[in-house]
């Protein structure tokens, strides 16, 4: 007895165009297309969580420094007194701070110069 495969590939085919949702045209359609999509999807998808941990990071060295200018230090200057003084704030609440607390901001730089 033969074995048909229209449901396994029906299966396949279901798969792929919910993973395609939301996407135009051939994209969307066929079959073929659509699997070429969703992969290329996954991998941007892959690369971009890795990304978004180096933008931000970079987005909050730059607010760190800005406060740090406008204190008459640098980027550096303060992390290396942060790390002497033994005060361990990351660097996301660093630019919190700095963009929202220039008060609490310019305590931290005040604490990290003293040591």
């Amino acid at each position: 007895m033969r074995i048909k495969r229209g449901v396994t590939s029906h299966k396949r085919h279901v798969k792929i165009r919910r993973a395609t949702r939301g996407m135009t045209k051939a994209h969307r359609s066929s079959i073929k297309r659509g699997r070429q999509a969703t992969t290329k999807a996954l991998q941007f998808a892959y690369r971009d969580r890795r990304n978004r941990k180096r933008s931000f990071r970079q987005l909050w060295n730059a607010r760190i420094n800005a406060g740090a200018r406008l204190n008459g230090m640098t980027y550096s200057l303060l992390i290396a007194a942060m790390k002497k003084a033994g005060i361990t704030l990351d660097r996301k609440i660093l630019a919190e701070l700095a963009v929202n607390e220039p008060a609490a901001f310019k305590a931290v730089l005040d604490a990290a110069k003293k040591k």
